[in-house]
């Protein structure tokens, strides 16, 4: 073969190489991008629920009687195309943090802490997913207790 021949050939296989190498780095970007707008879309559904569990608790507990509250909490239907769980977790009946999940994707998730001392009502729902269905967040002083919920609006 003649030397430009193999100088033609090295060039095509090395143009062929760097496309699809260039190729595969660009989903890895582009799939980097989508998860970080996800869990920013995530941080704030999160804030805006742990925020509007905060509040309640503070309007329950700064009066002298017992009483329960709720606010229909606006949330959007999906998050960057998925659907996502809303939840508040627990330990041993306290309730400790929001947090929210893309389904299907378990590890694209994120928290928001809860005040302390904060009880989950295990009455009601602690969990949803989204929906077109309404949603609260509540919380009920019983005497020196408080406890707090998600749920969906009945």
């Amino acid at each position: 073969m003649p030397a430009p021949a193999i100088s033609h050939v090295i060039l095509a296989g090395a143009l062929i190489v760097a496309v699809f190498t260039v190729q595969v780095f660009y989903f890895y970007v582009v799939d980097n991008v989508y998860s970080d707008m996800v869990r920013r879309e995530l941080n704030e559904i999160t804030d805006y629920v742990a925020d509007t569990v905060a509040n309640l608790y503070f309007l329950a507990n700064s009066t002298g009687t017992d009483q329960s509250l709720e606010k229909t909490l606006k949330l959007p239907l999906d998050v960057g195309g998925s659907s996502f769980n809303l939840e508040i977790t627990n330990q041993s009946n306290y309730a400790q943090k929001v947090k929210a999940a893309v389904q299907g994707k378990s590890w694209l998730n994120v928290t928001s802490w809860l005040p302390p001392g904060l009880l989950l009502d295990v009455g009601k729902t602690a969990m949803i997913q989204s929906s077109g269905k309404t949603v609260v967040a509540g919380c009920q002083r019983v005497s020196s207790r408080v406890y707090v919920w998600i749920a969906y609006k009945e």
